[in-house]
């Protein structure tokens, strides 16, 4: 197997196939990530609502309560800085922290270097919730993509890394 060629073959036809007679050689594997990216990241972000459903948590809420919790002691993190883990516009993530607010999942507390803005933090329920809602997402997920083995995960994790790095640095120089 070269580096060009797939681990294991998919069938594209339903999704690719139409764009093989517009798209020029030189493209192609350009269309193929942009398109399967695109495709899987619905695809995950609809398997996650439904997932967080059942914990009563929209995919918002518990991206920012995951930024909060992974940024560390003292979970806390700007609006700006949850807006930016998001991929939200400032507004929607407003309407977000007041949905955990109004939970008692985060509170907004004076931020030590700037006694002009406030900080949002993880309550002890909030963190509660972030890391028993976590435990529950990973074991679904482990179930759902079951036959992609620990090597392929590893790569795989590895170069959307890589994708998200370099449009995230693009989209941050706008």
């Amino acid at each position: 197997m070269t580096d060009d060629q797939p681990a294991e073959e998919v069938d594209d036809a339903p999704h690719l196939g139409g764009l093989r007679r517009h798209v020029d050689a030189r493209h192609w594997l350009t269309v193929e990530v942009l398109v399967w990216a695109f495709r899987t990241g619905r695809q995950v972000e609809a398997w996650l609502s439904d997932a967080l459903a059942t914990e009563g948590f929209d995919t918002s809420e518990y991206t920012a309560l995951s930024a909060l919790w992974m940024n560390g002691e003292p979970h806390q993190l700007s609006a700006g800085e949850i807006a930016d883990s998001l991929v939200q516009t400032t507004g929607g993530t407003t309407k977000t922290i007041r949905r955990l607010e109004d939970r008692g999942l985060v509170r907004r507390v004076a931020d030590p270097t700037d006694g002009r803005r406030a900080l949002i933090q993880l309550t002890p329920a909030g963190l509660q919730s972030a890391e028993s809602t976590l435990d529950l997402i990973l074991d679904a997920f482990d179930l759902d993509i079951g036959d992609i083995d620990a090597a392929e995960r590893s790569e795989l994790g590895s170069r959307l890394a890589r994708i998200s790095a370099e449009l995230d640095d693009r989209l941050h120089r706008r």
